[in-house]
């Protein structure tokens, strides 16, 4: 696979961050490698991290907020505007991708703590003929298996003509193309499904696509209007929304976000991609956060306030996931777990779009928390998800 087609993937909408890693092996790129853990206050380890990711990897900006019981610390590096030189700030807004999912998943596992739905329900009983394409039985295809990715469904996100028109400068001409949810599945099933529903695992941003549909069909509301009543607003997250169709805009304090849309080289263009049409990641990838917000999430998630006991458990009953995806992760539903190389498993998700890449992860009980962006979808000799793994391997890592 040539260097632009994996970019291509890399910077495709949700799925990318986690694309990415598997595609170009960044997760252990050796200008990232994580300083040795400090053992005093602060956390000068990841702030380094994020120093570097900057003069020598070449990013615009990055941030990151750690959470470590009560105490709260923020981080940054870079500029959050080229054209101004402004410091990124912690109230700043950006792209989430695929960390939308988590959100999706959430909703869905409330639905069906409230008997609207079950995670054995078919995606046919919700979406009559939606999985009619040869080779797809939407009978046999159930809400759980979209949420952990072993539903076998295309990703759409691979089709050739969405790759062409994502990466490159084709992606100029295209970044506000506008998608409905229902376009985004018949492109998906215009492709045979990649195994029989529960027979494997992939990743695929369909499935989230065809969640999100269940949910307003189950709900008989927006997704934005579930996910505005069920989590941002009893959270308090006043950073956090899903854009309306056609909106195209980052509201609320942000900085610009940048990408070089997939080419390579010293002298490749960083391109302002801050506007544009997030239609094509919807459920799976439109969201915007920032990094206070992501860490206020988790910490509600992962320490067990949004779902009920038996939703819980679901959510965390992770599915290995082979040498398809991040190396020592597994897939719960809308959630991952990675095991970092010095022990510790961090539980959260990571997301990317064109110009912003996010992570945020922390510990099982989500009283420490790791949350962090870069404003650029490049780094020098690899991709952002090298400074995130080292940020994680800082911050999480026993310290001595």
């Amino acid at each position: 696979m040539g260097t632009t087609t994996r970019a291509a993937v890399a910077t495709l909408l949700a799925g990318a961050v986690l694309a990415g890693a598997v595609l170009a092996g960044a997760a252990t790129a050796p200008a990232f490698a994580a300083p040795a853990p400090d053992g005093g206050g602060g956390h000068p380890g990841v702030q380094r991290v994020l120093d570097r990711a900057v003069a020598t990897g070449g990013l615009p900006g990055a941030v990151a907020e750690v959470r470590d019981g009560h105490r709260r610390w923020f981080g940054s590096a870079g500029v959050a505007d080229l054209a101004t030189g402004r410091a990124r700030l912690a109230q700043d807004r950006f792209r989430i991708g695929s960390t939308t999912k988590t959100f999706v998943a959430t909703v869905v596992l409330q639905l069906a703590a409230e008997g609207r739905l079950s995670l054995d329900d078919s995606v046919e009983r919700w979406l009559p003929g939606l999985l009619g394409a040869p080779g797809y039985d939407g009978d046999r295809t159930t809400v759980r298996q979209l949420l952990n990715h072993t539903s076998g469904i295309y990703n759409y996100a691979m089709d050739e003509k969405v790759r062409k028109e994502a990466s490159g400068l084709p992606f100029l001409r295209h970044r506000f193309d506008s998608y409905t949810p229902e376009q985004l599945v018949r492109i998906a099933v215009a492709h045979r499904p990649d195994f029989a529903p529960g027979a494997g695992w992939t990743y695929s941003d369909t499935n989230y696509v065809l969640a999100g549909l269940i949910v307003e069909r189950a709900s008989g509301v927006t997704l934005a209007a579930q996910i505005r009543q069920r989590i941002t607003a009893p959270l308090g997250l006043t950073g956090t929304y899903e854009p309306s169709s056609g909106d195209t805009a980052v509201h609320g304090p942000h900085g610009r976000e940048y990408s070089r849309l997939g080419l390579t080289g010293a002298n490749a263009t960083a391109y302002d991609v801050t506007e544009l049409s997030p239609s094509w990641g919807w459920a799976a990838g439109d969201m915007i956060s920032d990094v206070r917000d992501l860490n206020t999430f988790f910490a509600a998630l992962l320490g067990g306030r949004l779902l009920p006991p038996v939703q819980q458990r679901e959510m965390f009953t992770m599915v290995p996931t082979g040498h398809q995806w991040i190396d020592q992760a597994d897939y719960g539903l809308g959630v991952a777990g990675i095991r970092l190389d010095c022990g510790p498993t961090v539980w959260g998700m990571g997301g990317a779009i064109n110009g912003s890449w996010s992570y945020a992860f922390g510990t099982r009980d989500g009283r420490h928390l790791l949350a962090t962006n870069v404003n650029g979808d490049w780094v020098e000799g690899s991709w952002p998800i090298a400074v995130f793994t080292s940020e994680l391997e800082s911050e999480f890592c026993p310290r001595s």
